[in-house]
């Protein structure tokens, strides 16, 4: 009878254990990736108005297997100006998608109806990393002291309707870059 009762101990502990390192596995797996707005600046060139972005997106979890699936993630990229003319909104969304087949990545920005295609991950992210975004005329010349303000955060309600829910619940589905902000100087 001893041996039994020491024996169901070890089975349980075991199970225990491996229950609880299986835990911390779907814990990482539960971290939400990175975003992050590095810099960003408004470029007056010859075809108008353009925002440029440094976006610093790191995806982990469920947002690169979907991805990596072939599910489109898309952000929601919204810049509001404030100043002596009132309040200027731009707000547009840039969808990252991967063609399993093809073996080729792509970037859509709804705003210009402009699709960049990738070969790699690596080259996605650089592009991310610098975003030419087309405004609107509105946008051209700003007075100084204008406070620009940007919003960059993952949009669940582009996910197929079996991913929305789950994209609400769990925490690695929270990617959003904090407000960054700044204020045309003169000139």
């Amino acid at each position: 009878m001893g041996f039994i009762m020491r024996l169901w101990k070890k089975l349980v502990f075991s199970l225990v254990l491996a229950s609880l390192l299986g835990g911390c596995d779907a814990l990482r797996e539960q971290a939400p990736g990175s975003l992050q707005v590095r810099e960003a600046q408004l470029v007056s060139g010859a075809d108008g108005m353009r925002l440029e972005v440094n976006l610093d997106c790191r995806f982990n979890g469920p947002i690169n297997d979907a991805l990596e699936h072939g599910i489109p993630v898309t952000l929601d990229i919204h810049l509001r100006a404030q100043g002596a003319r009132g309040t200027l909104e731009d707000q547009r969304q840039v969808e990252l998608r991967y063609f399993p087949l093809t073996r080729r990545y792509q970037l859509r920005d709804s705003g210009a109806d402009s699709i960049r295609s990738f070969a790699a991950s690596g080259y996605l992210t650089d592009a991310l990393a610098a975003l030419r975004l087309p405004l609107p005329a509105k946008f051209a010349g700003l007075p100084a002291g204008t406070r620009l303000q940007l919003d960059v955060q993952l949009d669940h309600s582009a996910l197929p309707g079996a991913l929305r829910l789950p994209a609400m619940l769990e925490p690695a589905w929270r990617l959003s870059a904090p407000e960054f902000a700044w204020t045309v100087a003169a000139g």
